[in-house]
């Protein structure tokens, strides 16, 4: 075959890594998935590529990351190899090996958000925003789209680029009232210098394909056809469905890859998903396949009568109804922001509870799963600029780091905002 390959798939299913023996986030979620595609001779067909990943370097992560103690206390091995599987996926697609790639990795990483004093939701650095500013360094990629199919708000991404205008944030969830991490509703667009760059689509529990598909039509295919960007990343987690422990969806592998080619990414990143057995082996091989090119349609997991999985009338109307709310909101003037105008400062004061908190030690996975909670007070500032999305003024303590203030500048900063980062001093420093 000349020319680049259709898809190239990054694998790394961290052997060595995890919370706890029994936690859903552990060894086997990739080992049955790496079976399955060997077993159907995955790696043999034409136009597929499997690659090793890289490793996430002190630069990649604090391009992202604000850590106050630092990003060796933040990140194990593991960490920042799968975010490295991430930038290794991005670099194939930009680099024309190949058209497409999917990063089948481990742990995965979009509850971690901006500031990051311990784990939360599983994720201790978010591989997607790790690898959108490499490729952004790297190769001038500014125009970026994140779609989020995790079942689970992705709300360390969207902390990430609430204020960033190139970065269009899309996230399909199960409704945050009846699931960790308890946000994503509508209202959250973006911040005052982004507003409508977040767009957060909210299903009801027990949502299956048709509706998934319905809200993927209907919502965000017209969304990304508008946006055009310049690259389209799926954080493809795969927890909705109908098998998932930890979730109330219901969306089959069929479904999954329907919901694939819909989206149409140029790179997809796994996240969660955690019946092992049931479902993460044909989910990924449907992917794969659909993003392939390739015919999906005789992947079919073990299932209950088809009944058991339709998709409730009520709840297909209700995303009809959300869709035209979502499109009605875009088009008009900006809303609530979770800011509040002080002076020249946009500020937002928030606490935010990271409850997969590693105890001292344990960073590497090998204490059987001892984690505690940690309460972080944070306020926000961001300039009310005008010529450029503006500065950012994050001020930080918690249980495990004392206060601390952080300066960020955003990209291409306007001669304003340039002179007040040298104003305000240091961009990191104790209070």
């Amino acid at each position: 075959m000349t020319g680049p390959l259709k898809l190239g798939l990054v694998f790394f299913p961290a052997y060595d890594w995890s919370i706890s023996p029994d936690h859903p986030e552990r060894e086997e979620r990739l080992l049955y998935t790496q079976d399955q595609l060997r077993e159907e001779g995955l790696f043999d067909r034409p136009g597929l590529g499997e690659y090793r990943p890289e490793t996430a370097g002190d630069e990649d992560i604090e391009r992202v990351h604000i850590r106050p103690p630092g990003v060796k206390s933040l990140a194990a091995f593991s960490h920042r190899v799968s975010a490295g599987g991430a930038i290794t996926a991005g670099r194939l697609v930009l680099t024309g090996e190949c058209l497409k790639s999917f990063a089948l990795v481990r742990p995965p990483g979009h509850h971690a958000p901006r500031v990051v004093h311990g784990g939360r939701g599983f994720c201790n650095i978010n591989n997607e925003a790790i690898m959108v500013e490499r490729l952004r360094s790297e190769f001038g990629v500014r125009r970026v789209a994140i779609v989020d199919t995790d079942c689970h708000h992705g709300d360390g991404t969207q902390d990430i680029y609430w204020h960033d205008p190139d970065t269009l944030f899309i996230s399909l969830h199960q409704d945050g009232r009846t699931l960790y991490p308890g946000s994503g509703a509508v209202e959250e667009m973006g911040g005052p210098s982004a507003w409508g760059s977040t767009v957060n689509i909210p299903l009801p529990p027990e949502t299956g394909d048709e509706g998934f598909l319905l809200a993927a039509r209907t919502i965000i295919r017209p969304i990304l056809d508008e946006w055009r960007p310049e690259l389209v990343i799926n954080s493809a987690g795969q927890d909705n469905h109908f098998t998932d422990p930890i979730t109330n969806m219901k969306i089959t592998a069929h479904g999954y890859a329907a919901l694939s080619e819909i989206i149409d990414p140029h790179i997809a990143v796994l996240e969660g998903g955690y019946s092992i057995q049931g479902a993460l082996p044909y989910l990924n091989l449907a992917i794969a396949l659909a993003m392939a090119g390739q015919d999906w349609k005789r992947v079919e997991e073990p299932r209950p009568p088809a009944a058991q999985l339709a998709t409730s009338s009520g709840t297909l109307a209700y995303i009809q109804r959300l869709g035209d709310d979502l499109h009605r909101r875009r088009r008009e003037a900006p809303g609530r922001t979770g800011s509040a105008l002080e002076g020249d400062f946009w500020v937002r004061e928030r606490s935010i509870f990271y409850d997969t908190h590693p105890l001292e030690g344990d960073l590497d996975g090998a204490g059987g799963g001892r984690f505690g909670g940690i309460r972080e007070r944070q306020r926000e500032s961001l300039f009310n600029c005008g010529l450029c999305p503006g500065l950012l003024v994050i001020r930080t303590r918690s249980e495990v780091s004392p206060p601390s203030t952080h300066v960020r500048l955003p990209r291409d900063p306007c001669p304003k905002c340039l002179a007040l980062a040298a104003e305000l001093g240091p961009a990191d420093r104790a209070d």
